[in-house]
């Protein structure tokens, strides 16, 4: 089975968008993100570009801000503070790395917590953690919604999270756990991977290194979540799975491109209508 994110992504987009129609006429406004980026990084930009057409397609607000490559950390800083201040701007994303000179954990922690649409700030961090209301990252609840949408069965199965990222690997090691699931953490450096890997019912790969999974290193019927968007020096889009061994031995499995980076953009769009309801509401 080959779990179509780029699908279950535009029906999530579509619930959103009529969601968005009825609320704007109950409290005069529509949810409003505003995406700030620092710099010309083509990566970047094409994030940014998928971004900013979701939000468009979902009918929200939003502003792109683009600073030039040599802006100051506290210009950047000061252009999030008026966000924050800012009663019609419901989520702020700041995409991504940003250039060397600007200290990324300070941009970070100045959004304001609720309206940090990324789920990066330490309050949302530790509320995950603490099983407490927050935003989640986007990745890891977009991880989570296909292993619903695909009617995977978690309570009680062993899952493998390769990557121990504060922004994949943690926060869906710790929503796999809320679902009953026992989670063992690996990476790169992990003592024989592939036999840990060949022990996990669920499989979930986020580590950065291209088709670094191979297909004698998962255990047959095992659904598979990969996460890794890597090019190749032919200019090929690959995971760090590699597909073509591993596809056969799956039970599902994502695709790359079309698995888990549709499902990230469309939960942009659902934590920002969390942000806008949370403050509608209070």
């Amino acid at each position: 089975m080959i779990i179509d994110g780029k699908q279950i992504a535009q029906q999530e987009k579509e619930a959103i968008r009529e969601q968005v129609a009825a609320l704007a006429k109950q409290y005069g406004r529509k949810p409003c993100l505003d995406v700030i980026i620092v710099g010309e990084n083509p990566a970047s930009l094409s994030y940014v570009r998928s971004k900013i057409k979701a939000t468009e397609y979902c009918g929200f607000e939003g502003e792109l801000i683009q600073l030039p490559e040599a802006v100051s950390e506290e210009e950047l800083l000061r252009v999030i503070r008026e966000r924050n201040e800012n009663e019609a701007v419901d989520g702020i994303l700041v995409q991504l790395p940003l250039p060397k000179h600007i200290n990324e954990q300070r941009v970070i922690e100045a959004i304001a917590p609720e309206k940090d649409v990324d789920g990066f700030h330490p309050t949302n961090v530790a509320k995950l953690w603490l099983n407490q209301q927050c935003i989640v990252p986007c990745t890891p609840l977009g991880i989570m919604a296909l292993l619903e949408k695909s009617n995977t069965v978690l309570e009680g199965r062993h899952a493998v999270v390769v990557g121990r990222s504060n922004i994949v690997g943690k926060p869906v090691a710790k929503l796999l756990l809320d679902k009953q699931c026992t989670v063992t953490i690996a990476h790169s450096r992990t003592a024989d991977l592939g036999e840990v890997c060949r022990e996990a019912d669920i499989l979930v790969v986020a580590v950065g290194r291209p088709q670094m999974i191979t297909g004698e290193m998962v255990k047959p019927g095992a659904t598979v979540i990969d996460v890794g968007i890597n090019r190749t020096a032919d200019g090929k889009l690959v995971g760090d799975v590699d597909y073509e061994s591993v596809a056969p031995v799956a039970g599902a499995i994502t695709p790359v491109p079309g698995g888990v980076g549709p499902m990230t953009i469309a939960m942009l769009m659902y934590n920002t209508l969390q942000c806008y309801n949370q403050r509608m509401t209070n």
